[in-house]
Protein backbone atom coordinates (compact mmCIF):
# COMPACT_ATOMS: atom_id res chain seq x y z
CA UNK A 1 0.00 0.00 0.00
CA UNK A 2 1.57 3.68 -0.93
CA UNK A 3 1.69 6.08 1.59
CA UNK A 4 -1.09 8.04 0.35
CA UNK A 5 -3.29 5.19 0.59
CA UNK A 6 -2.25 4.27 4.00
CA UNK A 7 -2.77 7.88 5.15
CA UNK A 8 -6.10 8.08 3.25
CA UNK A 9 -7.12 4.68 5.08
CA UNK A 10 -6.29 5.56 8.61
CA UNK A 11 -8.62 9.44 7.67
CA UNK A 12 -11.13 7.04 7.11
CA UNK A 13 -11.05 5.06 9.68
CA UNK A 14 -10.14 7.64 11.80
CA UNK A 15 -13.84 9.16 10.25
CA UNK A 16 -15.39 6.18 11.01
CA UNK A 17 -14.44 6.02 14.71
CA UNK A 18 -15.89 9.77 14.81
CA UNK A 19 -18.72 8.74 13.33
CA UNK A 20 -19.45 5.76 15.75
CA UNK A 21 -18.00 7.91 18.65
CA UNK A 22 -20.43 10.76 17.75
CA UNK A 23 -23.68 8.00 17.28
CA UNK A 24 -22.72 6.66 20.58
CA UNK A 25 -23.18 9.73 22.24
CA UNK A 26 -25.74 10.75 20.63
CA UNK A 27 -27.52 7.58 22.06
CA UNK A 28 -26.53 8.07 25.24
CA UNK A 29 -28.28 11.49 25.17
CA UNK A 30 -31.17 9.98 23.76
CA UNK A 31 -31.51 7.42 26.23
CA UNK A 32 -30.52 9.81 29.21
CA UNK A 33 -33.16 12.24 27.87
CA UNK A 34 -35.74 9.32 27.25
CA UNK A 35 -34.69 8.03 30.67
CA UNK A 36 -35.95 12.10 32.30
CA UNK A 37 -38.84 12.31 30.03
CA UNK A 38 -40.13 8.73 31.57
CA UNK A 39 -39.61 10.02 35.13
CA UNK A 40 -41.21 13.53 34.28
CA UNK A 41 -44.27 11.34 33.09
CA UNK A 42 -44.55 9.06 36.08
CA UNK A 43 -43.99 12.11 38.62
CA UNK A 44 -47.00 13.63 36.55
CA UNK A 45 -49.34 10.62 36.85
CA UNK A 46 -48.15 10.34 40.96
CA UNK A 47 -49.32 13.74 41.01
CA UNK A 48 -52.51 13.31 39.60
CA UNK A 49 -53.37 10.78 41.49
CA UNK A 50 -52.39 12.06 44.58
CA UNK A 51 -54.59 14.68 44.34
CA UNK A 52 -57.56 13.11 43.51
CA UNK A 53 -56.83 11.59 47.11
CA UNK A 54 -58.82 12.94 49.90
CA UNK A 55 -58.72 12.08 53.94
CA UNK A 56 -61.76 11.95 56.36
CA UNK A 57 -60.77 12.14 59.98
CA UNK A 58 -62.58 9.92 62.36
CA UNK A 59 -63.44 7.31 60.09
CA UNK A 60 -65.32 4.59 59.79
CA UNK A 61 -64.20 5.22 63.91
CA UNK A 62 -62.90 8.11 65.85
CA UNK A 63 -59.22 8.35 65.52
CA UNK A 64 -59.02 6.61 61.87
CA UNK A 65 -57.53 8.98 58.83
CA UNK A 66 -59.66 7.51 55.92
CA UNK A 67 -58.23 7.94 52.62
CA UNK A 68 -60.93 8.39 49.91
CA UNK A 69 -59.54 6.95 46.67
CA UNK A 70 -63.15 7.37 44.93
CA UNK A 71 -62.78 10.47 43.56
CA UNK A 72 -59.81 8.93 41.03
CA UNK A 73 -62.62 7.02 39.48
CA UNK A 74 -64.37 10.03 38.59
CA UNK A 75 -61.65 11.17 36.66
CA UNK A 76 -60.70 9.05 33.71
CA UNK A 77 -56.85 10.38 33.03
CA UNK A 78 -55.99 9.87 36.83
CA UNK A 79 -57.70 6.20 36.74
CA UNK A 80 -55.54 5.13 33.56
CA UNK A 81 -52.71 6.63 35.29
CA UNK A 82 -53.33 4.10 37.61
CA UNK A 83 -53.30 1.21 35.81
CA UNK A 84 -50.37 2.16 33.35
CA UNK A 85 -47.92 2.78 36.66
CA UNK A 86 -49.18 -0.82 37.50
CA UNK A 87 -48.80 -1.92 34.58
CA UNK A 88 -45.36 -0.89 34.04
CA UNK A 89 -44.53 -1.96 37.56
CA UNK A 90 -45.68 -5.49 37.11
CA UNK A 91 -43.90 -5.89 33.16
CA UNK A 92 -40.56 -4.72 34.40
CA UNK A 93 -40.58 -6.82 37.73
CA UNK A 94 -42.47 -10.28 36.69
CA UNK A 95 -42.47 -11.58 33.57
CA UNK A 96 -43.96 -14.42 34.65
CA UNK A 97 -47.25 -14.13 36.08
CA UNK A 98 -50.46 -16.02 35.49
CA UNK A 99 -53.34 -14.44 37.73
CA UNK A 100 -54.43 -11.01 39.60
CA UNK A 101 -55.85 -11.46 42.96
CA UNK A 102 -58.22 -8.63 44.44
CA UNK A 103 -59.36 -7.69 47.54
CA UNK A 104 -63.01 -6.90 48.94
CA UNK A 105 -63.99 -4.55 47.60
CA UNK A 106 -61.65 -1.82 46.30
CA UNK A 107 -59.57 -4.37 45.26
CA UNK A 108 -61.89 -5.05 42.42
CA UNK A 109 -61.97 -1.23 40.87
CA UNK A 110 -58.44 -2.12 39.62
CA UNK A 111 -57.63 -5.92 39.49
CA UNK A 112 -59.69 -6.69 36.41
CA UNK A 113 -58.36 -3.53 34.95
CA UNK A 114 -55.00 -4.58 35.29
CA UNK A 115 -55.71 -8.05 34.45
CA UNK A 116 -57.08 -7.11 31.15
CA UNK A 117 -54.08 -5.08 30.59
CA UNK A 118 -51.73 -7.68 30.88
CA UNK A 119 -53.52 -10.62 29.38
CA UNK A 120 -54.24 -12.85 32.49
CA UNK A 121 -57.30 -13.54 34.81
CA UNK A 122 -58.23 -12.30 37.86
CA UNK A 123 -59.89 -13.98 40.94
CA UNK A 124 -61.73 -11.99 43.96
CA UNK A 125 -60.92 -12.61 47.73
CA UNK A 126 -64.61 -11.90 49.89
CA UNK A 127 -65.46 -11.38 53.11
CA UNK A 128 -67.05 -14.63 55.05
CA UNK A 129 -70.46 -15.43 53.06
CA UNK A 130 -70.47 -13.60 50.10
CA UNK A 131 -69.22 -16.63 47.60
CA UNK A 132 -70.83 -19.57 46.61
CA UNK A 133 -69.34 -23.16 46.39
CA UNK A 134 -66.78 -24.78 48.45
CA UNK A 135 -64.34 -22.10 49.65
CA UNK A 136 -61.64 -21.39 52.10
CA UNK A 137 -61.34 -18.75 54.54
CA UNK A 138 -58.76 -16.91 56.63
CA UNK A 139 -59.50 -15.20 59.80
CA UNK A 140 -57.57 -12.03 60.37
CA UNK A 141 -57.54 -8.23 62.45
CA UNK A 142 -57.69 -4.75 60.81
CA UNK A 143 -57.02 -1.83 62.67
CA UNK A 144 -60.36 -1.06 63.54
CA UNK A 145 -62.34 -4.67 63.85
CA UNK A 146 -62.33 -8.30 62.87
CA UNK A 147 -62.84 -10.06 59.98
CA UNK A 148 -62.56 -13.27 57.91
CA UNK A 149 -61.46 -13.48 54.15
CA UNK A 150 -62.84 -16.43 51.84
CA UNK A 151 -62.05 -17.68 48.47
CA UNK A 152 -63.09 -20.12 45.94
CA UNK A 153 -61.49 -23.73 46.46
CA UNK A 154 -61.37 -23.62 42.19
CA UNK A 155 -60.41 -19.80 41.87
CA UNK A 156 -56.68 -20.23 41.81
CA UNK A 157 -54.34 -23.59 41.02
CA UNK A 158 -51.74 -25.36 42.21
CA UNK A 159 -48.39 -23.60 41.03
CA UNK A 160 -49.94 -20.37 39.70
CA UNK A 161 -47.86 -17.20 39.96
CA UNK A 162 -50.22 -14.54 41.56
CA UNK A 163 -49.74 -11.06 42.66
CA UNK A 164 -52.72 -9.69 45.14
CA UNK A 165 -54.12 -5.92 44.61
CA UNK A 166 -55.69 -3.85 47.10
CA UNK A 167 -56.32 -0.10 47.38
CA UNK A 168 -54.85 0.71 51.04
CA UNK A 169 -52.33 -0.95 52.74
CA UNK A 170 -52.20 0.05 56.48
CA UNK A 171 -51.69 -3.03 59.21
CA UNK A 172 -51.37 -5.56 56.83
CA UNK A 173 -53.70 -7.97 58.09
CA UNK A 174 -55.96 -8.20 55.06
CA UNK A 175 -53.00 -8.78 52.86
CA UNK A 176 -51.85 -11.35 55.14
CA UNK A 177 -54.89 -13.23 54.88
CA UNK A 178 -55.17 -13.41 51.36
CA UNK A 179 -51.41 -14.81 50.88
CA UNK A 180 -52.19 -16.93 53.31
CA UNK A 181 -55.42 -18.47 51.51
CA UNK A 182 -53.69 -18.51 48.15
CA UNK A 183 -50.57 -20.22 49.88
CA UNK A 184 -53.29 -22.53 51.14
CA UNK A 185 -53.74 -23.72 47.88
CA UNK A 186 -50.52 -24.16 46.73
CA UNK A 187 -50.07 -21.42 44.57
CA UNK A 188 -47.27 -19.15 44.48
CA UNK A 189 -47.43 -15.32 46.24
CA UNK A 190 -45.20 -12.79 43.85
CA UNK A 191 -46.38 -9.63 45.39
CA UNK A 192 -48.44 -7.33 46.39
CA UNK A 193 -50.10 -4.24 44.78
CA UNK A 194 -51.74 -1.29 46.70
CA UNK A 195 -52.48 2.23 45.49
CA UNK A 196 -51.78 3.74 48.99
CA UNK A 197 -49.77 2.80 51.60
CA UNK A 198 -49.84 4.31 55.48
CA UNK A 199 -46.16 3.62 56.02
CA UNK A 200 -46.71 4.43 59.63
CA UNK A 201 -48.37 1.55 60.58
CA UNK A 202 -45.58 -0.85 59.41
CA UNK A 203 -47.78 -2.91 56.98
CA UNK A 204 -44.94 -3.79 54.75
CA UNK A 205 -42.63 -5.50 57.60
CA UNK A 206 -45.71 -7.86 58.39
CA UNK A 207 -45.81 -8.92 54.71
CA UNK A 208 -42.46 -9.95 54.81
CA UNK A 209 -40.56 -11.88 52.82
CA UNK A 210 -43.23 -11.12 50.18
CA UNK A 211 -42.42 -7.58 48.58
CA UNK A 212 -44.99 -5.13 48.45
CA UNK A 213 -45.15 -1.97 45.52
CA UNK A 214 -47.15 1.25 46.11
CA UNK A 215 -48.08 4.33 44.31
CA UNK A 216 -48.94 6.68 46.81
CA UNK A 217 -46.97 6.91 50.43
CA UNK A 218 -48.15 8.65 53.64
Amino acid sequence: MHVDELNLSRRNAHARAKVLCDKSVALRFCSQTLIIAVCVMMEEKLDLISKCIRTFQDFPTKGIPFKDIFPILKDPKALTAVTDLFEEHVRNSYPQLDLIVGLDARGFLFGPLLAQRLGVGFAPIRKKGKLPGPTRSVAYSLEYAQAEAEMQEDAVSEGQKILIIDDLLATGGTLCAACELIRQQKAEVLGCLVLVELKDLNGSDKLKPTPVFSLIQY
